[in-house]
């Protein structure tokens, strides 16, 4: 085959160095240089890349396996070097197509079955020549077909012209070839490749035969037909021979014949005794499975009698009644001693319930007619049970009350207050909290009677309580009555300066207070305990320092015995909650009566003392929850509600007291009730408490507004001397609040505007006396203010009544014996006043108010009159401070 120029020594002497560098071991057959593209690449201008085609074949010689044959794809590199690039395994290669769109035939696609992606299209591979492509062909169809036993499907290339191809094209032997394995396999190599594409057309013996035939009927071109009929002769010698052998071999086949009919026979009469077989066969499988179904149901059968009867016993079991736990539930005692049996009793009654029901029993045995029967029994047992434990509670509620109402030793007596005590109460009653419980269970709605009886029963005795101890209480505190007027007219300033301490009462308010709140809490939160409501354990985070109790009174309501108690409900219940509510209503309620009482009694001694119990009710409603002890929280509301009123009530009167002062005719100087409200004010202060600021704040607000109110109707009685009654008042307002402005912001509004109003009242006396002196002067100076507006400086002196001659007139009259005039508004200024401390005050303010309305005066004159000489400023200055 003749050599390309595609193909050289150098070529594969490169392709082996840049395999051998990666370390492969592998031997080139074969390497020509193609280039590669992808057909839609090339149609948007892309240009084809040049590469490099080697086959190669390695041999795995430490596992004894044949060899492996490789196509290697070899790129260059930026220097010019030959680079791998890419490795296919033959063994793959499926497919070799010609494109059909190269009318030279030059490039075609090599297909793999290994290809990551079917989808994506090929590489096209194009040779210079038609001889590169034969021979790089040929080489792998010789390699797969020797290596791997099989060839790839070639498409578009005709198999004769390349037979015609290898015959024009055999290579002849060249010793001198220098490559890699030598030339005598190079000259194999091409030998072995002749042969190989010749097997593929035509065997050797076929073309042997077939040169021997040819060879005997060879004729001239002349003889054809003489060709022809010496065929037809021979091929009717053939058939006639044929015909003749068959005539001969008749008797064997009818000796075959028989022989067959006979094995057919026999075939026949075995497939007879075959199906006679089957069905007794068939017929002893049925029977062994009727007998195997028969002995399974009866194992099954035994095995069900076994179960029943397990269960029948457990419900037996479960449907009998211990006589001892009949005997407790029907007829036995309620004392201390068997309430031990008496619980256990109720255990079982209530296990046995909840075993009858469905969720806990099997649904096949609810309509057991014994089983119902039994129900109905445990129900009857259950009512009988509910029925005398509600009844000997209620007694054992009323009779535990009873005894303790009568015993005086229970309550406060004259000289003594006695701080109620419900430890025994209670441990008697935690002896019956588990029977209760049970109770619950097996009954819910019996526990609404036993509550109404509880309540009924305990709240005889806390009023009983609180009723002796609110007596006692009011009793044993001594304490004289202050004044509830405090700013009538009439009062005498005595009656207000000796007020007495009456700070025992408010602190008898407390002890009522600490005293019964607690309890109350105490008693709300056992009461929701022990009566099994849902309700979390409460106690009061807020409860005051001296109204903890000890652990020796044994009021605490969170003791162990009620431990088994489910504390983690959370109070979600809100109908349980309010269920709740209106039990404890039931029983606290009548008990507010006696506080209200003790907050009455108070009221009358001394009206202030409303400020201090109010910060005590305040500061004992902070510390309350609204959840176990709803009722006494509502009570303290109801408290300070009733507090605020009475206090309320105080305010009123003490503003009426004010208003009473406008029906005195002529009041001059200070009025009576500016000095009392700060006496008043100042002992409020000290029956603050806590939160009372509120309180108290708005009664200052309320007194002030009325005060100033009346203090301006008062003013204006008397409209000539209106201002001097309000600056004089204002003033002493300021006087007598100035400390306790400093430390109640309530007070310092209150100061601030009695300030503003007193300032207001000095500008308009003032104005009113300078006015008096100098009424020409000033009238003057406004008329030219106004005509000031509409005309310019220089046409004012030609106006009527503001000639220059006018002016003069004005300054004669109004300035000759200014002194006399300075000293007439002195004397008019002092005249008036009651109080001589505001004098130089309000002579200082005098004398500057007529200094600046002066000088607007001369500042006028000088626009208008400038050629009018008048005293100056500066001189009127000199002349007021002589005064």
């Amino acid at each position: 085959m003749a050599a390309s120029s595609a193909d050289d020594v150098e070529l594969r002497r490169a392709c082996a160095a840049a395999i051998g560098g990666g370390g492969s071991k592998e031997n080139i057959v074969l390497a020509i240089r193609v280039a590669k593209g992808h057909g839609i690449l090339e149609k948007l201008g892309r240009v084809a890349k040049p590469r490099v085609l080697a086959l190669t074949t390695a041999k795995n010689s430490s596992k004894g396996q044949s060899a492996k044959a490789f196509l290697r794809v070899l790129k260059y590199s930026s220097g010019g070097v030959l680079e791998p690039a890419k490795l296919y395994k033959l063994k793959h290669l499926t497919k070799v197509e010609v494109v059909s769109n190269d009318p030279t035939g030059c490039t075609f696609i090599l297909g793999f079955d290994n290809l990551r992606s079917q989808s994506v299209t090929p590489p096209q591979w194009t040779v210079r020549n038609i001889d590169d492509r034969n021979r790089l062909l040929l080489f792998i169809l010789n390699m797969c077909k020797e290596i791997l036993g099989r060839i790839p499907k070639f498409v578009g290339i005709d198999v004769v012209e390349m037979a015609i191809w290898v015959k024009e094209n055999t290579p002849t032997v060249n010793s001198q070839g220098n490559i890699q394995d030598g030339p005598a396999a190079s000259v194999m190599m091409q030998r072995d490749l002749k042969v190989t594409v010749e097997k593929d057309l035509v065997s050797q013996a076929e073309e042997e035969d077939m040169e021997a035939l040819l060879g005997t009927y060879v004729m001239g071109i002349g003889e054809a037909e003489a060709f022809s009929e010496r065929l037809k002769r021979e091929l009717l010698a053939l058939e006639a021979a044929n015909v003749h052998a068959l005539l001969e071999s008749e008797s064997l086949i009818e000796e075959v014949l028989q022989g067959l009919e006979a094995a057919s026979v026999c075939v026949n009469d075995m497939d007879e005794w075959l199906r006679i077989f089957n069905v007794k066969l068939r017929h002893m499988r049925e029977d062994i499975e009727s007998i195997e179904s028969r002995n399974n149901k009866l194992e099954m059968q035994s095995t069900s009698n076994n179960s029943l009867l397990d269960e029948l016993d457990k419900l037996l079991e479960r449907l009998r009644i211990p006589s001892e736990f009949a005997a407790s539930l029907t007829g036995g005692s309620f004392d201390e001693a068997r309430m031990l049996k008496n619980v256990e009793a109720c255990e079982w009654l209530t296990g046995a319930i909840r075993s009858l029901e469905v969720p806990n029993l099997d649904p096949c045995y609810a309509n057991m007619r014994a089983v119902k029967e039994k129900q109905a029994e445990l129900e009857k047992l259950k009512n009988t049970f509910v029925r005398r434990a509600s009844e000997f509670l209620r007694n054992y509620f009323f009779s535990l009350v009873d005894f303790m109402i009568s015993d005086k030793s229970y309550f406060s007596q004259r000289g003594q207050l006695k701080r109620p005590d419900h430890a025994d109460l209670r441990y008697k009653c935690r002896t019956y909290a588990r029977l209760l419980q049970h109770l619950k269970s097996l009954d819910k709605n019996c526990l609404g009677p036993l509550r109404k009886a509880y309540c009924h029963s305990l709240n005889l005795l806390l009023r009983r309580e609180a009723r002796e101890f609110a007596n006692e209480l009011r009793a044993s505190t001594k304490a004289s009555r202050n004044p509830t007027v405090w700013l009538e007219s009439s009062t005498g300033s005595s009656q207000t300066g000796n007020s007495t301490d009456t700070s025992t009462v408010s602190e008898a308010y407390s002890k009522m207070l600490t005293i019964f709140i607690p309890l109350l809490v105490d008693e709300s939160s056992f009461f929701a305990h022990f009566m099994c409501f849902e309700v979390p354990a409460f106690v009061p985070p807020g409860a005051p320092a001296n109204g903890t109790k000890n652990g020796s009174d044994g009021n605490d309501a969170n003791g162990d015995d009620l431990s088994f108690m489910d504390s983690d409900a959370n109070g979600n219940n809100s109908s349980e909650l309010g269920t709740l509510n209106e039990a404890l209503q039931d029983l606290l309620d009548g008990i507010q009566e006696d506080f209200y009482a003790v907050v009455d009694w108070a009221y009358k001694i001394d009206p202030l003392c409303c400020i201090s119990m109010h910060g005590i009710t305040e500061r004992y409603l902070s510390g309350q929850k609204a959840d176990a002890a709803g009722f006494v929280r509502k009570l303290l509301d109801d408290l300070e509600s009733k507090i605020s009123t009475q206090f309320g009530r105080f305010v009123d009167e003490a503003c009426h007291q004010i208003e009473r002062n406008e029906r005195n005719i002529r009041q001059m100087g200070v009025l009576s009730y500016i000095p009392r409200f700060a006496t008043l004010a100042t002992r409020m202060e000290q029956y603050i408490q806590g939160h009372s600021r509120d309180l108290v704040d708005q009664a200052y607000t309320k007194l002030v507004s009325t005060m100033f109110a009346t203090l301006e109707k008062i003013a204006q009685s008397d409209p000539k001397y209106a201002d001097i009654v309000l600056l004089a008042n204002y003033a002493a307002f300021q006087n007598s609040l100035y400390d306790l402005a400093n430390v109640v912001p309530t007070l310092a509004k209150s100061y601030h505007q009695a300030s503003e109003a007193y300032e207001q009242a000095c500008t308009r006396h003032i104005n009113m006396i300078i006015y008096v002196q100098f009424e020409r002067l000033f009238q003057f100076a406004r008329k030219i203010e106004d005509l000031m507006y509409t005309i310019t400086p220089e046409e004012i002196p030609f106006q009527l009544g503001l000639s220059k001659m006018d002016l003069r007139k004005v300054l004669k009259s109004s300035l000759s014996g200014i002194d006399k005039s300075i000293s007439a508004m002195f004397r008019k200024l002092q005249k008036n006043l009651t109080s001589e401390e505001l004098l130089p005050s309000l002579w200082d303010k005098c004398k500057k108010e007529f200094l600046d309305k002066y000088e607007s005066f001369v500042q006028l004159v000088a626009k208008v009159y400038p050629n009018e000489t008048i005293p100056s400023v500066v001189e009127m200055r000199e002349l007021l401070a002589s005064q």
